[in-house]
């Protein structure tokens, strides 16, 4: 089916189209196999590691559950995160700098479609790094599984449009391609750092308080909250899902206003 024909059969042909070109981008992403591995795999590769470490181990001010209930899914938000955040906005640079954003602009498929695929493929890549962290979770370390399903799939979806929206404007204040992958890595490794992925915060910790101010903080904890086995806790944590829709209109509107198809290069 041609652009043309997909155009003149309304909405059907709107999602043939996006689906045809985000298959394109899955065909890009795993040919690439050396970066389908680390991107992919990073997750996976940081919890088997923390859990040969002490995953075991308990946590007390988290209801005596083991290291590994509270690793994976920080891990699993660390891959929302990875995908959504740190490559689509390393890969938006590197495609508006090469003139491939230019180049696709000019062609008969429709913006919105090319852009739709892009965010789209993202997405697939978080769900795929998701599910391979949680099936080793349970085969490997008898990681419990979340509770409530549907508080899950709530954080996830909210997290995937909030850094999605986020590494769309953080590509529109990189300058060039060569600054893409030092400056959105340091950024996103101190936030990890700072929001307690490599070790439980305490409510209320100094560090605690600083990290609640940046969206990362946020998604880790409504990830964890439907695997969280204390007795009355809820797994619906709705102010971390307030606060990561205000980030994503944040970056929505930092992205509209921002965003350039032509390289900024002479």
């Amino acid at each position: 089916m041609s652009v043309a024909e997909a155009k003149s059969k309304g909405p059907l042909g709107d999602v043939v189209m996006v689906a045809r070109q985000t298959g394109y981008e899955q065909l890009a992403f795993w040919r690439n196999r050396i970066g389908a591995i680390f991107t992919v795999g990073f997750s996976t590769v940081f919890l088997v590691l923390l859990a040969a470490g002490g995953g075991g181990s308990r946590i007390s001010f988290l209801g005596n559950i083991r290291q590994i209930q509270y690793y994976a899914p920080g891990f699993v938000a660390y891959g929302v995160m990875s995908a959504c955040f740190n490559m689509l906005a390393i890969t938006m640079v590197v495609r508006r700098e090469t003139g491939l954003l230019k180049r696709l602009r000019l062609s008969p498929l429709p913006n919105w479609v090319m852009m739709g695929a892009i965010f789209v493929n993202a997405l697939i890549v978080a769900a795929v790094q998701v599910v391979l962290l949680l099936v080793i979770g349970r085969l490997a370390y008898h990681l419990q599984l979340p509770h409530n399903y549907l508080a899950l799939i709530l954080a996830i979806v909210v997290g995937d449009i909030c850094f999605t929206a986020l590494g769309v404007a953080a590509s529109t204040l990189i300058p060039n391609q060569e600054a893409a992958g030092p400056s959105v890595s340091i950024v996103f490794f101190v936030l990890l750092f700072l929001s307690g992925l490599w070790f439980p915060l305490k409510s209320g910790s100094g560090l605690a308080r600083v990290s609640s101010i940046f969206p990362v903080r946020h998604l880790i904890t409504a990830v964890f909250a439907p695997f969280d086995l204390r007795p009355g806790v809820s797994p619906w944590s709705w102010n971390d899902l307030g606060v990561m829709a205000i980030w994503a209109v944040v970056g929505a509107v930092v992205a509209t206003r921002r965003f350039k198809w032509e390289p900024r290069r002479g």
